[in-house]
């Protein structure tokens, strides 16, 4: 059984900057006279078939260093592991990605010498796991941060084909290009917990942590240990109030705008009436444009390194 945590390090997050930040978390681990083992993902995918391999070995302390993608595929990697109901890894986060959201709703700090603190420190907490099921992934993607459907998710596609912005400035850009394609809102039916929604919907944020595409917070009160997703759904609203509702989502203001419903859920079940349903779980692809989706929470599936102590 491996005893040393283990630390699976992305290269290439943040546009291959990432790569540059590795001596600096080395020597802060050295500072601390933290012993770990280190792995470098080589390809994509690479972080979920490590987590999950170290898992079923029986490693205890597993620590992505990354962006949301390479947690989302540690998290899945976790989740996913055959001895996961027993003793499935801490999960550590150290945040050197574009976006970093699912470190920010979860309360990491991007200070890296603080989130290394924090995992040398060891207090850890339990948080909520989410479970989408549909489109490319009929078999479910597991996510910690949240699934966007609609407006967001074509903000996300669009801001992945420009290439010469990078973080927020990316998503900016996404956003007034999407204002343009994806201005009329399909009719989606929205199953919750106590109530069915059925109307245009512009957009529907299912999220467990806080915000997204590092900019747009989504669920500000969200708590990703409460056992509930936050719920956010916009609906139709003329394209040229687009922009001013966006506005709001980046300083978190949009609870109270005609257009916005702010609701609590432990399942959501949405099906496309009309149009279709763009998707994406944690910035990953889950559907381009897919007709039904269930997004189930599981609680306190995961304990994660806490700034507590800190």
């Amino acid at each position: 059984m491996p005893q040393k945590p283990l630390l699976i390090f992305n290269p290439i997050a943040n546009h291959g900057n990432a790569e540059k930040i590795l001596p600096v978390i080395k020597e802060l681990f050295e500072k601390h006279q933290f012993d770990y083992e280190l792995i470098l993902t080589e390809f994509p995918g690479h972080a979920l078939d490590i987590a999950k391999q170290q898992a079923e070995l029986g490693r205890s302390l597993i620590i992505a260093a990354g962006g949301d993608g390479t947690m989302n595929e540690v998290i899945n990697g976790l989740m996913r592991a055959e001895n996961h109901h027993q003793n499935r890894p801490v999960m550590g986060v150290l945040p050197v990605g574009r976006g970093n959201d699912f470190a920010f709703g979860i309360d990491i700090t991007k200070d890296l010498e603080k989130a290394v603190l924090a995992i040398v420190t060891g207090n850890t907490k339990k948080i909520d796991i989410g479970l989408v099921t549909g489109g490319d992934y009929p078999q479910g993607r597991y996510f910690g941060n949240g699934v966007g459907l609609g407006f967001d998710t074509v903000v996300g596609f669009e801001a992945a084909k420009i290439k010469w912005a990078h973080g927020a400035a990316s998503y900016l850009v996404g956003l007034v290009r999407t204002i343009f394609l994806y201005h009329t809102a399909p009719t989606y039916e929205i199953v919750l917990d106590n109530e069915t929604i059925t109307q245009p919907s512009l957009l529907v944020s299912i999220m467990n942590g806080k915000r997204m595409g590092g900019t747009f917070h989504m669920a500000p009160k969200s708590d990703p240990g409460d056992g509930f997703f936050n719920l956010c759904i916009a609906s139709q609203v003329p394209q040229i109030k687009i922009l001013p509702l966006a506005t709001k989502f980046i300083s978190g203001t949009q609870e109270g705008h005609p257009a916005i419903r702010m609701l609590q859920s432990r399942k959501v079940v949405v099906k496309a009436i009309t149009g279709n349903i763009p998707a994406h779980a944690d910035g990953e692809t889950i559907c381009y444009a897919c007709s039904e989706l269930t997004i189930e929470l599981i609680p306190q599936a995961l304990d994660v390194i806490s700034m507590d102590g800190v």
